[in-house]
């Protein structure tokens, strides 16, 4: 009897599926209970497909018993509604300038429109998502701050005043906990509260990095628009230590906008994180293709 060709396509497949799962086993056993912390933005945050890829990652994560908390950006969407209402965008050394009224427009954006998108398609897509900004519980405690400016005519460093930006200064974990304990998925608006009750934006890369330091987490994954870090030749630099990390920035290799995502890895794994990652986000299903495969498809840089 001819077996048809259709039949061998669904058996070579049938097959595929089956080496893709028995890869995975080993990660899935060795994260199990482990919790990583992933900082979501750039493409894979406006782009249909990829957002409805990174939900079922993410929910597929937490049923085979990893805890992902979700921590996300929303630049794009908040300089769109800025520009809808008239109002320019303005930014000093990358950090957008933060008055009262477009700190309104941020929280608007972060703390409703994107961060219930997320949950809304993480639920949809089988998980138990529950949508936080640093205000809730008092989760994210910030501090201002301020910039300053070096230059040839001045005696002294000038301090630059960009309203509502802040850093984090203490985060409760306690809050992060309960939801993880109770098979929530956090997913996280980067807006923190002073000891003044004033509202603050957030670097989201530094929120992840906090996070993943104070929950004392497995991995941070920061995805990206670019494929990793790059050498030279533009080849991506699948595996750093901090060592050679500190040696590409010396030489100029690491430079522009991947400086404080590195700043960022740098600091984790110093404060304990076993492994940070910068994938490229563009890449449907990215983390689960770091997370799971022997390959993966970014750069890991570890504390050796």
């Amino acid at each position: 009897m001819l077996i048809q060709p259709q039949a061998i396509q669904k058996s070579n497949r049938a097959v595929e599926i089956a080496s893709v799962l028995t890869e995975a086993l080993p990660y899935i056993r060795r994260f199990n209970n482990k919790t990583i912390v992933i900082k979501y933005g750039g493409n894979a945050m406006i782009d249909e497909p990829l957002k409805n890829g990174f939900a079922r990652d993410v929910t597929l994560m937490k049923l085979v018993g990893m805890n992902p908390v979700v921590v996300h950006g929303g630049g794009p969407q908040i300089g769109t509604l800025l520009k809808k209402l008239g109002k320019e965008s303005e930014f000093i050394q990358g950090m957008r300038v933060t008055d009262s009224e477009t700190m309104d427009v941020v929280e608007m954006v972060l703390g409703g429109l994107v961060n219930k998108e997320i949950v809304s398609l993480i639920n949809r897509n089988g998980g138990k998502a529950v949508g936080l900004s640093g205000k809730d519980g008092d989760l994210i405690r910030a501090r201002k701050l301020t910039l300053s400016r070096n230059a040839p005519e001045l005696n002294e460093p000038e301090i630059i005043d960009i309203g509502h930006v802040g850093e984090v200064e203490k985060i409760n974990t306690a809050v992060i906990d309960m939801l993880i304990h109770g098979d929530f998925i956090p997913v996280i608006a980067p807006i923190g509260v002073g000891e003044d009750g004033q509202s603050y934006n957030i670097n989201a890369d530094l929120v992840a990095c906090q996070l993943a330091i104070d929950l004392k987490a497995e991995k941070l994954i920061l995805l990206t628009n670019t494929p990793g870090v790059m050498d030279v030749n533009d080849n991506v630099l699948t595996g750093l230590t901090r060592s050679q990390v500190l040696k590409l920035i010396q030489e100029g290799v690491i430079h522009g906008g991947m400086l404080p995502k590195i700043q960022s890895a740098l600091d984790a794994v110093d404060a304990g994180v076993n492994n940070v990652h910068i994938i490229d986000g563009r890449l449907e299903h990215a983390v689960l293709l770091e997370i799971f495969t022997d390959q993966g498809i970014g750069t890991l840089i570890n504390r050796g």
